[in-house]
């Protein structure tokens, strides 16, 4: 689960989100002191250095600053400081009051442990998370996010008919095109690919009307390019990507551009100009949902995703990509022989 960037606002009228952040925020005033000062780390995008000091004022609350401890679990999953992600998700725990807060921190710490799971390759992590997962909805029984999180969990183990009934509960609750209830339809069907490192779900509606949806993709490789008209690189590496786009016309491959501008005449203009003929979408910067979901931070960027769904390549920069592009697509033929040809 990802958590709302807070920053600070010079402003009289406080919002909704940022005046629950506040009040989520550390009572003791060294704490205070401290969570402000990564409040700014965070705003000058020195994440790392942010995260110590919201651990520092966590620390200096008596471990009570539930602002801090969001931060905590988001960054330390980041950057791996399991330590400090599991601590916060401890004193979640500790403090909950309400049976949704109590789902919601167990939650918490499901997906924390789950993602070191994956990180580390150790069963016991992946118990762990199964058993977090448990007591998530036995304390809030109607939680979708803890049942997929669960049968995740329950795959890496491989106990697949277990996995199994979960994504099942899961597709109960959803609406057919959700991108994730797909995702859940997947893995009922190859639970193998749960313990894969699956390019997360999505659907846009691209600049010419077409809806794509990641697991629409399925049997096709998809490379996705993060990109933007004010990066000088970006436009450094465009001739790149359009020699690619001509190399593989007619081969199982699809690309989507994501663009990062916020402006969108401007990008619609380019994107005319520069002949940019395959599918383009407009994400409007690095908060944008589907940067958010690739953890974008610096461009042009690029994910290489195979017929699978899998993630296979991950480049920042221009980068050559051919070779392994010409492998992934051998392989999405040889899938078409055997499965039928891709919508």
């Amino acid at each position: 689960m990802r958590f709302t960037l807070v920053v600070l606002l010079a402003a009289c009228i406080l919002t909704p989100a940022l005046a629950q952040e506040i009040k989520d925020g550390p009572a003791n005033e060294k704490a205070q002191k401290t969570y402000n000062q990564a409040l700014q780390q965070l705003h000058d995008r020195k994440q790392e250095w942010a995260l110590e000091d919201f651990k520092k004022a966590d620390k200096q609350d008596g471990g009570h600053c539930l602002a801090c401890q969001k931060q905590m679990i988001k960054y330390g999953v980041k950057f791996g400081d399991w330590k400090a992600a599991e601590l916060a998700s401890e004193e979640m725990v500790a403090e909950a009051q309400s049976s949704k807060e109590t789902a919601l921190a167990h939650y918490q710490w499901a997906w924390v442990l789950e993602s070191e799971g994956s990180q580390k390759h150790k069963d016991e992590l992946f118990a762990r998370a199964h058993d977090e997962a448990v007591k998530a909805i036995a304390a809030f029984a109607n939680f979708p996010d803890a049942l997929f999180l669960d049968g995740k969990a329950l795959a890496n183990l491989h106990l697949d008919d277990e996995a199994k009934a979960r994504f099942e509960q899961y597709l109960k609750m959803k609406s057919v095109r959700d991108p994730d209830r797909q995702r859940a339809a997947r893995y009922i069907s190859r639970p193998e690919l749960a313990r894969a490192r699956m390019a997360p779900p999505f659907e846009v509606i691209t600049e010419d009307g077409a809806r794509i949806s990641m697991d629409d993709l399925q049997g096709k490789v998809v490379l996705i390019d993060f990109w933007a008209t004010w990066c000088a690189p970006c436009r450094e590496a465009l001739p790149h990507i359009r020699d690619v786009a001509k190399k593989f016309q007619g081969e199982p491959l699809v690309i989507l551009s994501v663009s990062l501008d916020s402006d969108e005449q401007k990008w619609k203009e380019f994107i005319v100009k520069n002949e940019m003929t395959w599918p383009q979408y407009r994400d409007g910067g690095f908060t944008g949902p589907i940067a958010k979901m690739f953890a974008v931070t610096a461009i042009p960027h690029t994910f290489t995703i195979d017929a699978d769904g899998v993630l296979q390549d991950e480049h920042i920069g221009d980068a050559s990509i051919e070779g392994k592009m010409k492998k992934l697509i051998v392989h999405a033929r040889e899938l078409q022989t055997t499965e039928g040809p891709a919508k």
